[in-house]
């Protein structure tokens, strides 16, 4: 199957600017579209699995299980993309949430949830493959531009998303058409899945190939999952550098703050602040567009103006500053000022992190780094949640500064990559 899907359209090379920036808007469409139907069931999976008497720990680990499975794979499909090329592994992985998000609509045990969670996290090798083929069309010096792009397209898709899953479940706001069916958790279900169609054709006769097929003979890369052996020596051979081992942690450290924030922010908005499930949802769109804003054409400018690993170190800075602040607000106005600080961060950190891992691979194995930065930040998403959920059941403020103080590592990292030798022999050059 990846051998016939690697054969149906030949490599090219991007000789021209045009043909990268044509090639980074399709790249960004594809993503964009699958990303905005993850929006759409992300938000509803605690509703519709109450509806089959979920238990708190069922609905948790229903999140879990997908990050899980996203910790196993991510790793295997960043390999085989850099062998097999990155067109077949983005039309897998659309393909797979198609079928994953078919399940969810048609649903009717938690069961079947669980599987379409499932399948949907193995499949979970669309924004790896994207981030390696943004490096594949990028020069050093617009990778965090190129890399911003995914990072916006995950700031509109988690706006949009759920926008479109309140119209989808209930049709009638729409005006167009009335539908009545006995689960209303099938129409958005069955949209999400029609979206990722939607991005599968995109890739399949829109977007060119950039990695060139192997010769019968030339070594393959190495596939391995977290779990294994390699991936780990992966990190820490003498080959990766401590600077890559530095990055690849912070990309654990920075996925697992946001999935602690996900977990008990909205229980301390509720008990706290007294603010209704609509109101939170706000205020995670309030963040998002933040994302779109800075990674969707700000972040262009400033990295023309400040290093990649300055913004890096300053998004980290402010990152622990929002989670410090956080469990002081006593008013709504206070909590999006001390949001937007994280948000702000967060926008920074992203696109320049995974910048910097991606000039630290070697380029026969690009897709197999992002792989593994993939990996670790889905450990991250495994961890985050339920580490976040104990520290709250101890004291409310715990969760927040504890990531905190998690982060700090991540401003130790900055200050480091900011004097690293070979980070100011790239600056001087």
């Amino acid at each position: 199957m990846l051998l016939y899907l690697s054969k149906m359209k030949k490599a090219i090379a991007f000789d021209d600017r045009k043909s990268a920036r044509a090639a980074l808007l399709t790249v960004f469409l594809a993503v964009l579209i699958d990303l905005i139907g993850f929006g759409i069931i992300l938000p509803m999976l605690p509703f519709y699995a109450s509806v089959f008497k979920a238990s708190p720990i069922q609905i948790g680990f229903l999140y879990s299980i997908f990050s899980l499975a996203q910790l196993i794979f991510s790793p295997i499909w960043g390999s085989l993309s850099d062998q097999f090329g990155r067109r077949p592994i983005m039309l897998i992985s659309t393909f797979g949430a198609v079928i994953a998000y078919l399940i969810f609509g048609f649903a009717h045990t938690l069961w079947l949830l669980f599987l379409s969670r499932l399948i949907a996290g193995i499949m979970g090798g669309n924004i790896s493959t994207a981030q390696a083929y943004v490096t594949d069309v990028t020069t050093h010096e617009d990778r965090a531009k190129g890399m911003g792009l995914i990072g916006a397209a995950f700031g509109i898709g988690f706006v949009m998303g759920p926008a479109f899953a309140t119209l989808l479940l209930h049709p009638k706001f729409l005006g167009l058409f009335h539908i009545t069916v006995e689960n209303k958790f099938a129409l958005p279900g069955f949209f999400a899945a029609f979206l990722s169609f939607v991005s599968f054709l995109l890739v399949l006769f829109k977007l060119p190939e950039t990695v060139h097929q192997r010769e019968n003979g030339d070594a393959i890369p190495a596939r391995s999952s977290v779990f294994t052996k390699t991936f780990w020596q992966s990190i820490f051979n003498k080959k990766g550098g401590e600077l890559f081992r530095l990055l690849i942690f912070s990309a654990f450290l920075f996925s697992f703050a946001q999935a602690s924030l996900y977990s008990s922010f909205p229980i301390f908005c509720k008990y706290h602040l007294n603010l209704s499930e609509e109101q939170v949802g706000i205020l995670f769109v309030y963040m998002g567009l933040i994302a779109i804003i800075i990674q969707g054409g700000l972040i262009k400018i400033l990295t023309q103006k400040f290093k990649e690993e300055k913004l890096f170190l300053w998004g980290s800075f402010l990152m622990i500053l929002g989670f410090i602040l956080t469990p002081f607000a006593s008013s709504r106005y206070f909590l999006i000022f001390s949001l937007g600080l994280m948000g702000i961060g967060a926008s920074l950190n992203t696109p320049t992190l995974n910048s910097l891992i991606s000039k630290e691979a070697d380029p026969e194995k690009v897709g197999a780094t992002m792989g593994t930065s993939q990996g670790m930040g889905s450990l991250g998403r495994v961890l985050g949640p339920t580490l976040g959920g104990a520290f709250y059941e101890i004291w409310y403020f715990l969760p927040f500064w504890a990531t905190a103080g998690f982060l700090l590592f991540a401003v130790n990292v900055g200050l480091k990559i900011v004097r690293h030798p070979e980070i100011q022999r790239r600056s001087a050059v």
